[in-house]
């Protein structure tokens, strides 16, 4: 088999605080081949996003810091690269679309200028052929009048627009991965339904990697091959998209499911919920953390489960209260 695109293996991302480091991310490993679709999923604060800007480097600085573990793109391990390959690697090779455009997107620059500079960045054309190319990108990705947009400033478009224009920067230079942080996150369905088909278009068009961040698990169905579900910073399930649907095999796992609303349930009106409430983050256990969560007392109450593979492709991090059936049967 060949190599994946991107490994991480015992990510460890940390941040320092008054009371001293806190683990936001605690021991995440997971792969994604080329021209797949990974979905990460997870309750907000689970360590979604610092698992995805510790990838790209995009840490707050000095607070947050990659500690341990390696980051694998392409076989080498991005923590060893220096900053000028960081450089090229962000935005070149890996695309990043984020949470909230308008806080992406520069202001008091124009469209056209913010995409000429990603594109002039990472390929050597003029500034004349850049902007050609921008122009060309706002068209692929569904902006009406490219022509005119191109010289307008991010607060004269919608949030679709500029979750498009986001889509535009990431994808302009071809990248192998692209890191799409709650794309849809605060559009409205048809917007979000329209982005999700450019994204899927992109993907097969040009064989583009995706790393898919969501707590919307109606996108991840619809979007990805393969599912990691994250828990308050480390991973506890991850699976095939089908299977992992089909056949979850972690309480927190089944929690999130059952909380989908569905029509043909029988009490239509009552949403399932989660009991408990997520610890602070300084006040994680070493052990089960949704065992914490939901006060039980067991086996890996001080330590932390083991992370099996039940079946290919199929991981679980084994504490046997989180394995067994709702009801104990």
């Amino acid at each position: 088999m060949s190599e994946p695109l991107l490994e991480l293996k015992n990510l460890v991302t940390s941040f320092r605080t008054d009371s001293g480091w806190v683990r936001a991310v605690d021991g995440v490993s997971f792969e994604i081949e080329h021209g797949k679709t990974v979905g990460l999923v997870g309750e907000s604060g689970c360590g979604k996003t610092v698992t995805a800007m510790s990838i790209v480097d995009l840490l707050p600085k000095p607070s947050g810091n990659v500690l341990e573990g390696e980051i694998l793109f392409k076989g080498h391990d991005l923590r060893k690269a220096k900053h000028k390959r960081m450089r090229e690697v962000r935005g070149g090779e890996i695309g990043v679309i984020f949470q909230e455009p308008m806080a992406a997107l520069n202001p008091v620059h124009r469209i056209g200028k913010q995409l000429v500079e990603a594109i002039r960045l990472h390929k050597k054309v003029s500034a004349r052929r850049a902007l050609e190319e921008a122009v060309e990108w706002l068209e692929k990705v569904g902006i009406p009048a490219p022509e005119k947009r191109v010289s307008e400033y991010p607060h004269q478009l919608s949030g679709g627009m500029r979750q498009r224009v986001m889509i535009a920067i990431a994808l302009c230079c071809h990248p192998d991965l692209i890191i799409a942080d709650e794309p849809t996150t605060a559009l409205d369905v048809t917007v979000q339904a329209q982005i999700l088909e450019l994204l899927g278009a992109m993907r097969h068009e040009t064989g583009t990697a995706v790393l898919m961040i969501t707590h919307d698990l109606g996108v991840i169905a619809e979007q990805c091959d393969e599912v990691v579900v994250m828990y308050a910073g480390r991973i506890v399930e991850r699976a095939p998209v089908k299977e992992l649907f089909a056949n979850p095999q972690h309480a927190y796992t089944k929690g999130l499911l059952g909380s989908i609303p569905r029509l043909d349930s029988e009490r239509k009106s009552e949403l399932q919920t989660i009991e408990g409430q997520v610890a602070s983050i300084q006040e994680f256990t070493s052990g089960c953390r949704f065992c914490q969560r939901m006060e039980r007392k067991g086996k890996w109450e001080h330590e932390r489960p083991p992370y099996i593979e039940l079946r290919p492709g199929h991981w679980v991090e084994a504490c046997e209260l989180c394995m067994e059936e709702e009801h104990g049967d």
